[in-house]
C-alpha cells in the first residue's frame, strides 16, 4: 500500500473500522437483542449522539465527566458533549419527554458511544451499547426483571457459560455511616476494599474493620455470601440493602434455578452512580459483557430523582462470545438479467450481486465478487 494511502487509513488509538463481516455480525446481534427487549414490553428510543454539556453531564451523567469529549456548537455558541454512556440520556427522556407516561416506563436502546480513553480491559474508545431502562418502580421484582431479561437476551444470542455477579455499591458507605466513620476514613476504607486489601481494611477500619473484613472474605458464590451476610448485625441503613439483595436473589433463583450467581459484598468500582442493587454480566469466554443496577433518573444522589434500574451490554465484548450466523448465499447475476428475475432470487433468500457490464468469464467474475453461486440460463449453480 502506498505511503499516502497508509496515512489516510491511520485512525486514532482506540478507534477502528468495522469491516463487512464484523458489521453484519454486530447488526444481527443487536437486532436479536432489541427483539427480545421488545417482546418484554420495552420500547426503543434513539437519543442524539451529541447534547448540550450541562444536560448530558447532569444527574447520573456526572459520573462520566472525565470520559466525555466536549466541543463548541457553532450555532448556539454553547458547549456540547459527545455521549460516553447512553443511560443518562434515557433517564432524561423518561423524566422530561415522557414524564406524563404511566409508570413504570420500559425503554430500550442501541447506539455508539465515544470515550476519552480506553482501559486495560477495554482499549476501544468507541463501541456500541445496547440496553434497557425500567423507570419508576421500587420493588425487588423490578431489579429481578432487568437481571433476568439481560440473561435471557444473551442466552438468545447463544452466549455460553453466563454468570451474574450481584453487588450493592451503597452498602459499605451505609455501614461506615452507621458506625460513625468519618468521610476521610470511609474514603480510605473504600480504596482498601477496592484493592481487596484485608490488611489495609484492618488498619484503617476502626469499628467497621471486623464487619467489612467479614463481608470481603464472604464474597463469592451466592449461597455462601448470603449465609455470611445473614448472620451479621448491620446498621439500619445497610439493613435495607441486605433485604433487597435477599429478596432479589430469591426471585432470581425461582425464575432461573440453574443460573450461576455470585455476590461481591464490597464492590463499588464501575458503579459510581448506582444507588442500590447492581450487577455485572460475565461469560467464561469473553469476560465482562455488561453492567446494570439501580440509580436515580433525572437527578444526582440517592434521595433525589425518580427510581430506576436497567443494564447496558457492551457489544464489542458480547460479539466475541457469540457465534456468527451463517451468511446467506451470494449469487452472481450476470449483466442483462432482468430486475424481476433477481428479485425472485432475493425472495428465495439469496443475496444477489449484479454484474454491471458484460464479462468474458462469468465464473471468474463471480469468484472475484465473492459469490459462491452464479445465475446461468435461469438456474442458480455453484461456482466451481
Amino acid at each position: 500500500m502506498p505511503a499516502d494511502a497508509l496515512s489516510t487509513a491511520l485512525l486514532p488509538a482506540g478507534l477502528h473500522d468495522v469491516l463487512p463481516s464484523e458489521a453484519a455480525h454486530e447488526a444481527a446481534a443487536v437486532e436479536r437483542l432489541l427483539a427480545e427487549f421488545a417482546a418484554h414490553g420495552y420500547r426503543r428510543v434513539d437519543p442524539p449522539l451529541v447534547e448540550f454539556e450541562e444536560n448530558l453531564l447532569s444527574g447520573a451523567g456526572a459520573a462520566m465527566a472525565k470520559q466525555t469529549f466536549r466541543l463548541m456548537d457553532p450555532h448556539s455558541q454553547r458547549m456540547m458533549a459527545v455521549r460516553a454512556d447512553i443511560t443518562p440520556q434515557i433517564a432524561r427522556i423518561a423524566t422530561t419527554r415522557l414524564k406524563n407516561e404511566a409508570r413504570p416506563v420500559r425503554l430500550c436502546y442501541a447506539g455508539p458511544v465515544l470515550r476519552v480513553k480506553g482501559s486495560q480491559l477495554r482499549p476501544e474508545r468507541q463501541f456500541t451499547q445496547v440496553g434497557v431502562e425500567l423507570i419508576g418502580p421500587l420493588e425487588a421484582e423490578a431489579d429481578a426483571e432487568v437481571v433476568l431479561l439481560a440473561v435471557q437476551a444473551l442466552d438468545a444470542l447463544r452466549v455460553p457459560h453466563l454468570s451474574v455477579d450481584l453487588c450493592v455499591p451503597t452498602m459499605v458507605s451505609r455501614i461506615c455511616q452507621g458506625l460513625g466513620q468519618s468521610e476521610e476514613d470511609t474514603r480510605r476504607l473504600r480504596a482498601a476494599l477496592d484493592r481487596k486489601d484485608a490488611a489495609g481494611v484492618a488498619e484503617v477500619g476502626g469499628p467497621a474493620a471486623a464487619l467489612l473484613g467479614t463481608l470481603m472474605a464472604a464474597s463469592g458464590p451466592a449461597d455462601r455470601a448470603m449465609a455470611a451476610l445473614s448472620s451479621l448485625a448491620l446498621p439500619e441503613g445497610a439493613e435495607k440493602d441486605r433485604r433487597r439483595l435477599t429478596d432479589t436473589l430469591a426471585l432470581l433463583r425461582a425464575a432461573m434455578p440453574a443460573l450461576t450467581i455470585t455476590i461481591d459484598l464490597v464492590e463499588h468500582r464501575g458503579f459510581e452512580y448506582q444507588t442500590g442493587l447492581s450487577f455485572t454480566l460475565f461469560s467464561r469466554e469473553a469476560g465482562e459483557l455488561g453492567q446494570g443496577g439501580r440509580y436515580r433518573a433525572g437527578a444526582q444522589g440517592e434521595d433525589r430523582g425518580e427510581p430506576a434500574t436497567g443494564f447496558t451490554l457492551y457489544m464489542d465484548h458480547v460479539l466475541t462470545a457469540v457465534p456468527a450466523a451463517q451468511a446467506p448465499g451470494r449469487v452472481y447475476v450476470p449483466h442483462g438479467t432482468g430486475w424481476a428475475a433477481a428479485g425472485k432470487l432475493r425472495a428465495e433468500g439469496w443475496v444477489t450481486v449484479a454484474g454491471l457490464a458484460p464479462v468474458a468469464d462469468p465464473v471468474a467474475e463471480a469468484k472475484r465478487l465473492h459469490c459462491g453461486h452464479r445465475l446461468t440460463d435461469g438456474v442458480v449453480r455453484p461456482v466451481e
